[in-house]
């Protein structure tokens, strides 16, 4: 009687523990957004930029998914924190069809920008179905321009010594980095934004030393404690979140994106990142 009991208050238990479990996964975590702070060390940066703030906003994924309203609340977060630059490095949509330019909108109007600049890159998911649909893509980024936030695409601008590369999307149809990195000048104070991190091993970098800002993978969104995560959408599965020494002057950091494709995290929390620029 004893064990039967036992093992009824075990099955019990296990099956409490499971419920709250996935309720924490799919309506706590997912929301439970944290503001991340870093340094940044640049080479070559002026003087007057030291102790300056940029913030890394990815992976938005404004659709039909999650309720975005979550997504305004925190741009309203980040914009009490008053950063000097703020890039955005891809996927400003979930696309399933043009009901995403309209919700995209109406996030925009509560758009988080720099005081100084604000600058971004496309993703995969702002391509379209299988990331092959150049209006699409065309759309959001004029939707991003009309909102304040100047878009590259395997360019680059310069803005108060701060020299910033933006790639198009490695799996989408505007990948060429080579376009940029011919032309970019290594005694400027580069910093790299790339939404895949997989571009990180392709022969494409011309010897570029510095910051490479990325998104895409999400940090795998579910992650089993003391575990790498079970799914990451990259070859190089240490590509994962936060940030990775490349061992050749550069230095990958990967942001865990601050919506998901479906509404679930487990030991991955949402994210914005605030860097601290120094001087190297």
């Amino acid at each position: 009687m004893k064990r039967r009991k036992f093992l009824k208050n075990t099955i019990y238990g296990i099956a409490g523990t499971s419920l709250l479990t996935g309720l924490y996964a799919w309506q706590i975590e997912p929301f439970w957004l944290e503001f991340v702070r870093r340094k940044m060390p640049i080479k070559n940066l002026p003087k007057k930029m030291i102790g300056k703030t940029l913030m890394q906003i990815s992976d938005v994924h404004v659709g039909n998914r999650f309720d975005y309203s979550y997504i305004i609340d925190s741009f309203k977060k980040a914009q009490k924190l008053n950063p000097d630059f703020v890039v955005y490095t891809g996927d400003y949509v979930s696309y399933e069809d043009e009901t995403q330019f309209k919700q995209l909108d109406e996030v925009l109007r509560h758009v988080v920008k720099g005081k100084s600049g604000t600058v971004g890159i496309l993703g995969n998911h702002d391509y379209g179905k299988d990331w092959a649909e150049q209006k699409v893509a065309n759309k959001i980024t004029a939707q991003l321009e009309s909102a304040g936030v100047k878009m590259l695409s395997n360019t680059q601008i310069e803005i108060e010594g701060l020299n910033i590369i933006g790639f198009d999307d490695y799996w989408a149809l505007n990948f060429a980095p080579e376009k940029v990195m011919n032309n970019y000048d290594p005694e400027k104070a580069n910093i790299v934004l790339c939404h895949n991190p997989d571009v990180c091993d392709l022969d494409v970098w011309q010897d570029y030393q510095g910051w490479i800002l990325s998104g895409h993978t999400h940090g795998g969104q579910c992650k089993p404690p003391f575990l790498d995560p079970p799914i990451l959408p990259v070859k190089n599965k240490r590509y994962n979140s936060g940030i990775i020494d490349l061992y050749d002057g550069r230095t990958l950091y990967i942001n865990r994106a601050l919506g998901h494709l479906w509404q679930v995290r487990f030991n991955v929390r949402p994210e914005i990142t605030i860097f601290e620029l120094h001087r190297v």
